[in-house]
């Protein structure tokens, strides 16, 4: 559900039959509630979901995290983010394997409900996405680094190659001029939206950057530096092949099960606690004892990973109740 966007042309989706109006809020009963609308319209629009949904989680699929986990009373909402976005929008642009193998983070708080955090990791892995439960301030603070400021610099990109060609008509524009300016511009206000409500993480990631081109420069300036610049490109070469392969297993799952007790919050603390150490959760259940004062969950983790998330595991369960 999400508010209808302001359109100059008729809707995709009225001219494949499907009728274009604004979608009610007055739902019926739902496990999922999922909110899709621009960062500037989700607290409203989260909101209404939380009050027409009564039982359902709640998520989103918005860029930012931190100002909307924060205004969200309800324990019930539980932040969202697929990472499968790009440069183009609409429905006309619609493909059934958009979530294949995407990461899709949940940001739940430290109170919120296990049996909500497990219907949406379930639901989010049923679409075909990989869930991955991250802390709502350190999603922000990654997305500045790894989305918000390369849109921020594609755009610079294009102002500066525009002013270097000045008036001349000349064919310049190559594949890696167009790969790096891809998403230049993309659909503004929507990203003017997402910049202002990241803001302060967007600033401190842009000043890295501004120190990472100034570090380059100085290298640049050096008449005797071509092995210091050749140094640096291959130093990037390797990183970016180590940042592509964060997050890929690999390799099996192992099955990680214990008794936790029936504590608001608990799930919520093993999850972001393993995210923490850098454990992504493939999968998991939850189901009551027979006491109803306990429960077992069952994590799935990589196998690689499996002795340090057991250790993990173990430390939180061993937290008194009133550490948690």
């Amino acid at each position: 559900m999400g508010p209808r966007p302001r359109r100059a042309r008729p809707r995709p989706a009225a001219r494949r039959g499907r009728r274009g109006r604004r979608p009610a809020l007055r739902a019926g009963p739902a496990d999922v509630a999922l909110v899709a609308s621009p960062v500037d319209a989700l607290r409203v629009t989260v909101d209404a979901a939380c009050a027409a949904c009564d039982g359902a989680v709640v998520t989103d699929v918005g860029s930012t995290k931190r100002a909307l986990v924060e205004h969200a009373p309800i324990e019930r909402f539980i932040g969202g983010h697929p990472l499968a976005g790009a440069e183009v929008a609409g429905v006309e642009h619609a493909r059934a394997d958009l979530f294949d193998q995407a990461t899709w983070y949940l940001t739940p708080r430290p109170g919120s409900p296990g049996v909500l955090l497990e219907r949406l990791h379930r639901f989010v892995a049923g679409l075909g996405a990989v869930p991955t439960v991250i802390g709502h301030a350190e999603h922000d603070r990654l997305m500045a680094a790894f989305s918000h400021v390369p849109h921020v610099i594609a755009n610079a990109m294009v102002v500066q190659a525009t002013r270097a060609l000045g008036g001349e008509a000349i064919p310049v524009v190559g594949p890696s001029f167009r790969d790096a300016t891809r998403v230049a511009g993309a659909n503004p206000p929507l990203w003017a939206g997402i910049y202002a409500s990241n803001r302060e993480a967007v600033l401190a990631q842009l000043d890295a950057t501004i120190d990472v081109l100034a570090q380059a420069r100085a290298l640049l300036a050096q008449p005797d530096g071509r092995d210091a610049l050749e140094a640096w490109q291959a130093q990037a070469a390797e990183q970016r092949r180590a940042l592509l392969d964060v997050g890929m297993t690999g390799g099996p799952l192992r099955e990680i099960r214990a008794v936790v007790p029936n504590r608001p919050g608990v799930i919520a603390d093993l999850a972001l606690t393993l995210s923490a150490a850098g454990i992504n959760i493939h999968d998991m259940s939850l189901s009551p004892q027979p006491d109803f004062r306990s429960g077992e969950v069952a994590l799935w983790v990589a196998e690689a990973l499996e002795p340090r998330a057991r250790e993990l595991v173990g430390d939180v369960l061993a937290r008194p109740e009133d550490a948690a």
